[in-house]
């Protein structure tokens, strides 16, 4: 009798706990599932931010790339007009040593010419 008195007085003891705890189980579980569904919703909009800066990093290096092209066609447009410069700059140079003579034998006429008027 003893034995059968017992297992009642444990159910009657642990039956409301146990319902108790199945209840805090419950809203656990309502918590957990909540927090996944934030942790999803976050991760969601983890992965819009990082396609954003994937996209916008994208468009900048097109940017870059674009810049440094045009860099270097007005590199190579200004290496054209540095040629044109040094070329004039040559032809300059050659026609110094005959402007320099010419001005010298104008010097030499005059002189011949005061010394032909004086005499």
């Amino acid at each position: 009798m003893v034995a059968e008195k017992i297992p009642s007085w444990i159910e009657r003891l642990l039956l409301p706990r146990l319902s108790n705890i199945d209840g805090e189980l419950k809203a656990i579980n309502t918590r957990i599932d909540s927090t996944n569904e934030k942790i999803d919703s976050t991760n969601e909009r983890i992965d819009s931010l990082r396609n954003e800066t994937k996209t916008e990093i994208t468009r900048i290096d097109e940017k870059i790339i674009s810049l440094r092209n045009e860099m270097k066609s007005e590199f190579v447009g200004l290496n054209y007009r540095f040629e044109a410069i040094d070329t004039k700059l040559d032809s300059l140079e050659k026609r110094i040593p005959v402007i320099e003579e010419i001005t010298a034998l104008k010097i030499r006429i005059a002189e011949m010419e005061k010394k032909l008027a004086m005499a």
